[in-house]
């Protein structure tokens, strides 16, 4: 498939899309909202046959972006399916665990930093964080208050 032929496939899932960026010669971001960030990512792996490589959670000014690395192989391109969440108040978003096994720490590590739910994990327990960590306290959300050492 040729670099071209690749956007002409990710085109029969504008729907599903706010919009596609080129970045660089070699990177795409299909940007979605995170309702639908379940369905582009299944297309990405599946019907593209991309390789799923990880995932990254962002505290931005005015939502939570989940980003989904992929690496399209054949072409030497990397594919990132970049997810919004809107909803600050009750961030959440669709595991893609049960097509792609190996995102489960990678999205428990998010849980756990940034406070994002990830609907139907199998196993969504503390992965980084100390057990006794305090529910609710994430250390990358920009809200989060960190005490000084004395």
């Amino acid at each position: 498939m040729t670099y071209e032929q690749l956007k002409e496939k990710i085109n029969s899932i504008s729907d599903k899309l706010i919009k596609v960026e080129q970045t660089s010669p070699k990177r795409l971001y299909l940007l979605c909202e995170s309702e639908n960030a379940y369905k582009v990512n299944r297309f990405v792996f599946e019907d593209l046959k991309a390789r799923f490589v990880v995932a990254t959670g962002i505290d931005s000014d005015n939502c939570y972006e989940i980003i989904y690395h992929f690496s399209y192989d054949q072409l030497g391109t990397f594919l990132n399916v970049k997810a919004f969440i809107r909803d600050r108040n009750n961030p959440h978003i669709e595991s893609i665990t049960p097509f792609i096994p190996g995102a489960e720490w990678t999205e428990r590590e998010i849980h756990d930093i940034l406070g994002v739910e990830f609907k139907n994990h199998p196993n969504m327990k503390k992965l980084i964080l100390a057990d006794n960590w305090p529910d609710g306290k994430h250390p990358i959300k920009k809200d989060y208050e960190y005490k000084k050492l004395k």
